[in-house]
Parts: C-alpha cells; sequence; structure tokens
C-alpha cells in the first residue's frame, strides 16, 4: 500500500481532472486513478458561454459561435456558444502535483481515519477523502441503476463546412432543429444539431433528446445520412463519426463516505444532457469545502463536499427538470415542435434560468409555468398528467 494522500479521485474525465487540479491548486495532496489516465477524450464537449468558469483560458475554446439559433416551428435566436478543445482542456487540467496512477477500481472500505480503494491488480490506495468521478458507471457510489434509464442517444458526422453553407451560415450554430429529416423510420421525433468544431469542420448529429431506451445508432444514423443526401453532400466527404449514449435522470446517490462528482453526481442536466461546465464551475466549489474541513477530519470533509454539491434549491430545481424530462417522454411526436417553441419564445432570461440555473429556483418555476401557459390546451392536459406519475408509461422503442 502507498501512503495515505489527502484525496483521492477515481475518473481521469473532464470533472475528474477538475476536481483533482483544483484540489491540488489548494495544496492537497491528491491522487488521480484511472484504467488509463492518459486516453483522449472522444465526445465533444460544448456549452454555453455564459456557464464557462471565468477563470477558463479562451485557448480551451475550438470554436466559438456569436449566434446560435434552435428551429422548433420558427426559428429562434440564442446566445452566445462554444464547443471545447478537448486537447487544450485536458492540458489546462493537468496539475503538475497531481499524481496520475493507472488502476481500476473495484471497491473501497472505510475506516475512522479514511478510505482503501482497492484496484484490480490488487494494490490498495489509501486517502483521507475519495471521489467518484466515473460517470454513470458509478464505480463507487453504488453502480448505475437497477431500472431503465431515459437516455439520450446521437450519431454524428464531421463535414467539411463549405459543404453545409445551406444549413449553417460562418459563426453560426443550429443547437436543435426539430425540422424532421427525409427519413421519418423509427417513430420517435429527433433533432438535427450542427456546431463549427474548428479546422474547417462541422459535426452533424441527429439527436435523440430523450429516450427510455436510447434509440438505436442505426435508426439515427439513417436519419442524419437522409438529412446530409438532402444537402448534396457526398458520402466520401464524411469523416470520422461520434456516437453518444448516456443516461439523463440518474438518480443523485445518497450520501456516502465516498464523494461522487460530474455525471456520477447526477450533475447531467436532465434536460439538455450538459453537465461538462456544471463540472468546471463547481470544482473549485467543491475543491475548497474539502480543503476548509479535511483538518477537522474525513467525515466533516465528505459532509461540506456533498453540501457544497447539492444544496438545497439545487436539488429542489433538479427534481423539477427532472420532472420536466418525464413529461417530454410521454409527448406524441407530433406534439414535441410545439412544446419547444413555446420554451424557445420564452424570454432569454427565463429559458437561461432553466437551462443554466441550477440553483435559480425561481426563474425555473417561472419558466415552467410560462411554457404551460402558452401550449395548446391538449398539450397542458398532458403536461398536468405527467407531473402527476399517472401518465401511461411509454413502452421500450421497437
Amino acid at each position: 500500500m502507498q501512503g495515505v494522500v489527502d484525496v483521492l479521485v477515481v475518473g481521469a474525465g473532464p470533472a475528474g481532472m477538475a476536481l483533482a487540479a483544483a484540489c491540488a491548486e489548494r495544496g492537497l495532496r491528491t491522487t488521480l486513478v484511472d484504467p488509463t489516465p492518459e486516453r483522449p477524450w472522444r465526445a465533444t464537449y460544448a456549452a454555453w458561454r455564459h456557464e464557462l468558469p471565468t477563470h477558463l483560458p479562451t485557448g480551451v475554446l475550438a470554436a466559438t459561435v456569436s449566434q446560435a439559433r434552435a428551429v422548433a416551428r420558427t426559428d429562434h435566436a440564442l446566445p452566445e456558444y462554444v464547443v471545447l478543445d478537448n486537447t487544450a482542456l485536458r492540458a489546462h487540467l493537468q496539475h503538475p502535483d497531481v499524481v496520475m496512477r493507472p488502476g481500476k477500481a473495484v471497491g473501497v472500505v472505510h475506516s475512522g481515519s479514511g478510505s482503501t480503494v482497492l484496484l484490480a491488480d490488487g494494490e490498495r490506495l489509501a486517502a483521507a477523502l475519495v471521489v467518484d468521478a466515473t460517470g454513470a458507471r458509478r464505480a463507487l457510489t453504488g453502480g448505475p441503476p437497477q431500472r431503465p434509464t431515459a437516455e439520450q442517444s446521437a450519431f454524428g458526422l464531421l463535414v467539411p463546412e463549405d459543404l453545409v453553407r445551406d444549413l449553417l451560415a460562418p459563426g453560426e450554430a443550429l443547437f436543435m432543429d426539430w425540422r424532421p429529416a427525409p427519413d421519418r423510420s423509427g417513430g420517435w421525433p429527433t433533432f438535427l444539431y450542427a456546431v463549427p468544431v474548428g479546422g474547417g469542420q462541422v459535426l452533424v448529429e441527429e439527436t435523440s433528446l430523450a429516450h427510455r431506451p436510447g434509440l438505436p445508432a442505426a435508426v439515427l444514423r439513417r436519419r442524419l445520412c437522409s438529412r446530409l443526401d438532402a444537402l448534396g453532400v457526398p458520402r466520401h466527404a464524411l469523416g470520422p463519426r461520434e456516437r453518444v449514449l448516456f443516461p439523463l435522470d440518474l438518480p443523485v446517490p445518497r450520501p456516502r463516505r465516498v464523494v461522487p462528482f460530474g455525471s456520477a453526481a447526477a450533475l447531467v442536466h436532465p434536460a439538455t444532457g450538459y453537465s461538462v461546465a456544471t463540472s468546471l464551475t463547481l470544482a473549485p466549489r467543491v475543491a475548497q469545502a474539502i480543503a476548509d474541513t479535511l483538518p477537522h477530519g474525513p467525515a466533516a470533509a465528505v459532509t461540506a463536499a456533498w453540501r457544497a454539491l447539492w444544496p438545497p434549491t439545487a436539488s429542489v430545481v433538479h427534481m423539477l427538470r427532472r420532472r420536466g424530462l418525464e413529461a417530454l417522454l410521454t409527448l406524441p411526436e407530433a406534439e414535441v415542435p410545439e412544446f419547444f417553441e413555446a420554451f424557445f419564445a420564452l424570454p432569454e432570461h427565463l429559458r437561461r434560468a432553466y437551462l443554466s440555473g441550477r440553483e435559480d429556483l425561481r426563474g425555473t418555476v417561472t419558466a415552467m409555468a410560462a411554457v404551460f401557459r402558452e401550449v395548446s390546451w391538449r398539450l397542458r392536459g398532458r403536461l398536468a398528467l405527467a407531473s402527476t406519475g399517472l401518465q401511461r408509461i411509454r413502452p421500450p422503442f421497437r
């Protein structure tokens, strides 16, 4: 067994690296464990510009979009949007005082003085406090839920930007385009997401916002290719593919001796699937809570970290967003564009409250009430029924 460190973070994704770096910056002896800690991040991460912490350097941005758009039944302008450069972000989060340790965590045992993480190779790593940043796998905080989860799924391709000028103007992004694809097989509404990612490339992605379970990649691929065919994009011009599948409705873990972070802590927004900007913003707050209380013992530090992650207002907002997700899952295909037309027609401050205001309870409630007032009576009835939990459960995808 190696020497005891202050903080042991398990998982080297953006969330785990951000928290490990923030802990090291505060003088905490920090180790980061991952089966392949140098593995590149393959997913495309994006955020509203206002969501990112102000201390993040502009060099970690692969592309900045001055004008994002959403299309439901009509066009709607959205605020500044950014795509992150994974290589630059990873380099920014690599703190020289964080010890990187290859290994797969398979268990953890606790004592009054700290915790010991068990690795698959038999090694044991001791720490005053352990953080689970292993995403939906939740290696040390109970594992994934047994019930089926609502999943966001997507299939994307890189396309030279000059071949999609009819879709995107320079400096523009499509956050959501609910106009149906020419190929509509599959029976569940999907939207087109298209963003510049730098280097003259655009990521075009057919996305299922939420379904239980996620839509098969083959369905998404057919729809996306039908859109590109309609635009006249030749198949030989298509670049690497991206597949997305992750749960939106992981429950908040019960407070235990291991602190979850990132997706493992249910920081994924149930309505959008975004979590990286939230993790980057919360990492310094959680690290400071640990640094301030660890001198009083591991139990005090764990409690402080949990409180920094989930203050009461954030818990209530998360619950309301989860109810919004369940309501969306009950809507017939034809009524989904009406719902988003009402949402994107909201004033900017209400859209921002729902999409980004993790602790903005008043703004979240006001936004939800405003959408309810604007939709048709039929859709109001469906949303009201969904909020009671009595709605018919949609069968799995067939």
